[in-house]
């Protein structure tokens, strides 16, 4: 056992990083938001909101190391661990749950329901208030049921594996309020699957792929924009050469000019984000960072590659050896070869080169993520809500934005736990076992019962329903991430510019980014 000094230094380090990554986080939110705010819809409380939702997502999801490093090292003098991370760790999962159900709805709508004139704040403020309660209505209503949710008693000595996994469970201990919390947070973590399923697996292939194939060049973008101008310009004179006697034009006719007229307005404006683009310094900075790019792009699809063959393992094991639907598809361990998890282990005697790199995986979720719903926008179904682009972001958008990586970082515990279970859920720990034959000592790593296991596991794993949805929706995780592939695979190389001209764009908030 490592002496209490040496724990204690460990200790220090782990939380010394902590710090650091936590300033790093607040000040990368900072320039994140700035960055893809609108000039023209800037709103104080949006921005500072959008901020701190962001930063309490990254910091959510970089308490995972934490919590296994914990686990790992933190040791009382009689062996038992300690585990002071659980009022961290709840309070920001409490801290979530304000955010997702009061705070940015009430941002949201107080925005909404501002005037032109704003002078009326307490009729804003109370129109905000009136639209929110139903959000804390639904968040109260999670709550009561994750109180009074039944669950199994504790097993016998002849227990199942199923009884092993409930016999865990029962280490969160019996307060009611934990249970809530759990289930709220729970259902929140479904929410966030489903947007891990569309954004960040599709995020995983268009990310790399952007990188490598790179953009079109400006010159033959410039060119090709000033023909398909002369083009549509040609087809508006000889519209308007139709009534040049006097005679009215048709309905199609009518139709039709105002169709080409719109999109000679878009083709304009296209041409001055070009111009624009070409004078910039970035275009000249990416050109030449192009050799980078590409590298940076392949690994970035070899990364990707890793974790998809690593979550079909995970969830082929499952499979194989879990005890089923009925049990959340719960096993304890690995017992097929998983690449992830193996190369976790082997980095643990190198302190701290596996807490790097968990911190590093669960980074990578996030700006996938991130890249996923950059190229995406924001979606209800078959309708586009928002469009993300630099320094044009409604303050809307950006309010959704964060909401949703908020709960992608709920789900993102999960996934990392698929993608290595055993480390996830035991860190290094290792126990002492005797060879009664050799009367040798030797150490081996943790199994059921033997030591402690991660407070972020136990935590969304208290009902096992909620581990059998996970387990199928990394399924689909998988399928859509191969749509993506194929389909970002086909796509040619984007525009420059791409998403910064719409047909939906209104002249004033362009005319303002161009300038």
């Amino acid at each position: 056992m490592a002496t209490p000094v040496a724990l204690l230094s460990e200790s220090v380090l782990g939380w010394s990083i902590f710090t650091i990554v936590l300033l790093v986080i607040v000040a990368f939110c900072w320039v994140y938001i700035r960055k893809y705010q609108s000039r023209q819809e800037s709103e104080v409380i949006s921005t500072i909101t959008a901020i701190c939702a962001l930063a309490i997502a990254l910091i959510t999801s970089a308490l995972l190391p934490v919590d296994i490093f914990l686990v790992s090292f933190m040791k009382y003098p009689n062996g038992t661990y300690k585990q002071i991370e659980d009022t961290v760790l709840y309070a920001l999962y409490s801290i979530i749950l304000f955010c997702v159900f009061l705070w940015i709805p009430f941002v949201y709508f107080y925005y909404e329901e501002k005037d032109e004139d704003n002078s009326n704040k307490c009729l804003q403020v109370k129109n905000a208030l009136k639209y929110s309660i139903g959000f804390v209505i639904v968040c109260s209503v999670l709550l009561l049921i994750g109180t009074f949710v039944p669950l199994e008693s504790p097993p016998n000595q002849n227990s199942t594996q199923w009884e092993k996994v409930q016999y865990l469970f029962e280490e969160l201990g019996s307060s009611h309020g934990l249970a809530a919390l759990s289930f709220s947070i729970s259902s929140l973590t479904l929410i966030g699957m489903l947007a891990v399923i569309t954004y960040t697996a599709y995020g995983m292939s268009v990310l790399p792929l952007n990188l490598i194939k790179g953009t079109r060049s400006i010159l033959y973008e410039r060119l090709e924009n000033t023909e398909d101008m002369e083009e549509v310009e040609h087809q508006i004179d000889k519209l308007k050469a139709k009534c040049a006697d006097g005679r009215p034009l048709s309905m199609r006719d009518r139709k039709d000019l105002q169709d080409l007229e719109a999109k000679l307005q878009v083709l304009h404006r296209r041409g001055r984000h070009l111009e624009i683009a070409e004078r910039t310094c970035c275009s000249k900075v990416g050109s030449a960072l192009r050799p980078m790019k590409i590298l940076l792009g392949v690994f970035f699809i070899l990364v990707a590659l890793l974790f998809f063959i690593t979550l079909f393992i995970s969830n082929l094991d499952k499979a194989l050896h879990s005890a089923g639907i009925s049990t959340g598809f719960i096993i304890f361990g690995t017992k097929l070869t998983n690449p992830l998890n193996e190369l976790l282990l082997a980095l643990q005697p190198v302190f701290p080169l596996d807490y790097v790199l968990i911190t590093i995986i669960t980074m990578y979720f996030v700006f996938t993520s991130m890249a996923g719903i950059r190229n995406m926008g924001i979606w209800f179904f078959w309708i586009r809500l928002y469009k993300i682009r630099p320094q044009r972001t409604r303050p809307q958008a950006l309010l959704f934005l964060c909401m949703i990586l908020l709960l992608i970082v709920l789900h993102t515990s999960y996934m990392i736990y698929s993608l290595a279970p055993q480390y996830v859920m035991y860190g290094s720990q290792k126990y002492l076992l005797l060879n009664l034959q050799n009367c040798q000592f030797f150490f081996i790593f943790c199994f059921p019962d033997q030591c402690t296991v991660t407070r972020s596991y136990l935590f969304l794993h208290k009902f096992w329903f909620f581990s059998t949805i996970y387990y199928f929706g990394n399924w689909a995780f998988l399928v859509v991430f191969l749509i993506g592939l194929v389909v970002s695979c086909c796509k040619g190389k984007k525009s420059v510019i791409e998403g910064e001209v719409d047909a939906d764009d209104s002249d004033v908030s362009d005319d303002e980014y161009v300038h």
